[in-house]
């Protein structure tokens, strides 16, 4: 009994031994962590319109195209275009008499909001003044051209739709909000805004002083970054891979935006698998493009812009797959577009269940959140995948390359390389 015991624990440890080996991450895993850890540093500045942060991001990118050996369509990776933005590159602060709130973790800026700089008094707009007609009544009498708002809709939504035409007349606004979501505009107003967390600001400050130094740019100049791989055999057919590399960048002189899942983590997948096809013994038979958009979170310009100039027609590209947002995986991936290419979609899942990659392969519809959207709209079959579960870190500045797990990053990646296998044959 003694011996089958051994021979038993024996062969645990064998088991365990080995389950640890195949889990040991893949090249491809460790060449992705050093691509996050890159795009995701302070020296990016968020990858946005502040400090060339796109720029940087985009040489980073043409850099890694040249080490894999990557060909260009025109003189170099880069498709330029222009479009306006609204940026905060200098001095940004919120502060009332009892406290100075921490930007990016307290408070943000409101993306079309002016520079400007003074103290107000705050009148608040919220269960406690605006709750029933005699309260709302009362309130919206008050002259507020010189005064700032605070406006906390709970439970008083109905409220805040009759108060639209008064909160416009005031200087300035603050939105209480549950968690600091922050975005990028092409527009200035007039009115300047504040987003607050909850139970950060006091009814007992009657005042707030406050600076917002804003930079308008009507004709800012970014890249997309292009490049490929031939094709053995279809050298004029396409299969296309995509990710954005912009994000929302730096709001005043401290606080930046990483964007480690969003989209970091896309990019770091499109240069693996870049990586992955530029080896002699992975030569593909159709010949692969790999876009790294810009402009994305400003409105999918950069991939607009791509298909309204692209390199060649788009009845070429046989199938694209776009990646946003890949960091996580833990209950596996939504793919949009699942229910425009069924017969596609139902490949992806069979591949993925044979290989027992992802616990989940999901299908969602066509939507129009990301850069695969206009090629889709072009005729391009195409599939958008994001993958589910983990960190819930979106637009703040707690998307960080030291919490992002890249959780499946090496299933994800086999599961892509055998559905393009899939596609080169059918």
């Amino acid at each position: 009994m003694k011996k089958i015991l051994i021979l038993f624990l024996a062969l645990f440890c064998c088991c365990f031994l080995f389950s640890q080996e195949e889990k040991k991450p893949s090249e491809y895993f460790s060449y992705a962590r050093k691509i996050v850890d890159t795009l995701a540093s302070p020296s990016m500045h968020g990858r946005g319109y502040v400090n060339d942060g796109d720029k940087i991001a985009a040489k980073f990118i043409s850099d890694e195209f040249v080490k894999l050996g990557l060909k260009s369509f025109k003189t170099n990776y880069y498709q330029k275009f222009n479009f306006s933005i609204n940026t905060f590159p200098g001095e940004i602060y919120l502060k009332t008499k009892s406290k100075t709130l921490e930007a990016g973790k307290d408070f943000i800026v409101g993306s079309t909001s002016k520079s400007v700089q003074g103290e107000l008094e705050m009148i608040w707009f919220d269960k406690t003044t605006a709750s029933d007609k005699k309260q709302l009544k009362k309130l919206l009498k008050q002259e507020v051209d010189k005064k700032i708002i605070v406006v906390d809709t709970a439970g008083i939504k109905e409220q805040f739709k009759k108060a639209q035409s008064w909160i416009s007349k005031s200087a300035g606004v603050i939105y209480i909000r549950e968690k600091l979501t922050w975005d990028m505009s092409q527009i200035v107003t007039n009115q300047f805004s504040f987003e607050v967390l909850r139970g950060i600001l006091s009814k007992v400050d009657i005042n707030i002083s406050f600076k917002i130094d804003s930079k308008f740019i009507s004709d800012y100049s970014s890249q997309n970054v292009i490049g490929y791989i031939e094709g053995s055999k279809h050298k004029d057919s396409f299969i296309v891979y995509t990710g954005h590399y912009d994000h929302l960048g730096q709001m005043g002189t401290e606080v930046y935006f990483p964007g480690a899942n969003d989209n970091a983590s896309g990019i770091a997948m499109l240069l693996s698998l870049a990586k992955y096809y530029s080896l002699p013994e992975n030569k593909p038979k159709y010949s692969i493009m790999f876009i790294a958009f810009s402009a994305e979170e400003v409105g999918l310009i950069g991939s607009m812009y791509y298909v309204a100039n692209p390199y060649f027609s788009l009845k070429k590209i046989k199938f694209l797959l776009n990646m946003d947002i890949l960091g996580t995986g833990d209950e596996g991936i939504k793919v949009v577009n699942a229910t425009l290419f069924e017969t596609q979609f139902k490949q992806l899942q069979k591949l993925n269940s044979q290989n027992s990659y992802l616990t989940s392969v999901q299908p969602r519809g066509k939507a129009a959140i990301s850069d695969h959207y206009f090629f889709t709209y072009n005729g391009v079959p195409s599939f958008f995948i994001y993958t589910l579960g983990g960190i819930k870190a979106y637009h703040d500045v707690f998307d960080k390359r030291e919490t992002l797990p890249l959780a499946e990053f090496d299933d994800l990646f086999n599961l892509l390389i055998d559905f393009t296998t899939y596609v080169q044959e059918y």
